[in-house]
């Protein structure tokens, strides 16, 4: 953000308005549109970042805004869609209220994939029930060597994929969708990145940048091996969005509530 104030030339301040503006209007968008989802296979998964320092950084009296955040994210694996996203903690209460709302955009019965997460087993019956074919797909690791540790993700030794509920196809229990998105996300956001100065320093914030990047990876952004946007795919609309269109619903949106003033 304030990368972008330097270049522009203009106040930091109006650069944090315009991202409110637009995470404001990205999230009530998608809300609405990213509904009855026909989807078939859906993957979840959640990816780690933080907002003002880690975890063991954190003073007390930033308890309540700072440390570790947790993305939690749905795709359709045959459209590319992202169903839902939630920001919270990586505790069973975060995984409830994740799954609930994945659960009101769906308009069938799904295959659902997760990882090894104990928290999804509650929150997955309580958000389903019995209707749908739930399978975890369960990844062991192996040690890395101690000079590896800081940089390096521990080496993947066995995977076993587990039936939870209904009946899964074996063979499309897998996160992978799920987890090259986890890497988009990462090469698209600068607040993801590992190692930088780029975190996100208000939660507010970060939760407006994610509802932008959602709206622009779903309805903007041609996916490379679909040749349309997700959306499109999944029959949400019928032709590519642009940033003219986000920025035209901004000024709508904040017209509206002039107007309700």
């Amino acid at each position: 953000m304030r990368a972008i104030s330097r270049v522009v030339g203009c106040s930091i301040n109006t650069v944090t308005k315009l991202l409110v503006d637009a995470g404001n209007t990205c999230a009530e968008f998608h809300d609405q549109m990213v509904r009855g989802l026909t989807a078939r296979r859906v993957q979840c998964d959640e990816i780690w970042s933080f907002c003002y320092s880690k975890q063991k950084n954190t003073p007390d009296h930033k308890k309540d805004e700072a440390g570790d955040v947790w993305t939690w994210t749905a795709i359709d694996a045959d459209s590319k869609l992202i169903c839902g996203w939630m920001v919270g903690d990586r505790n069973a209460e975060t995984a409830s209220f994740f799954m609930q709302d994945l659960a009101s955009r769906l308009a069938g019965r799904v295959q659902l994939t997760t990882d090894g997460h104990k928290a999804y087993l509650v929150a997955v019956e309580g958000a389903f029930g019995a209707d749908i074919d739930y399978g975890m797909l369960v990844k062991m690791y192996g040690t890395p060597p101690e000079a590896e540790k800081r940089y390096s993700p521990p080496e993947i030794v066995a995977c076993a994929k587990s039936v939870i509920t209904g009946k899964p196809d074996s063979k499309h229990i897998s996160t992978s969708y799920v987890e090259r998105q986890n890497l988009t996300m990462r090469m698209s956001m600068r607040r993801f990145t590992r190692l930088t100065n780029g975190f996100s320093k208000k939660l507010e914030n970060h939760c407006h940048a994610l509802a932008l990047y959602f709206v622009y990876y779903n309805f903007v952004r041609i996916h490379k091996s679909l040749r349309v946007t997700p959306a499109m795919e999944a029959g949400l609309v019928a032709s590519p969005m642009d940033l003219e269109d986000i920025v035209r619903m901004i000024d709508e949106r904040e017209a509206r509530l002039q107007e309700s003033n």
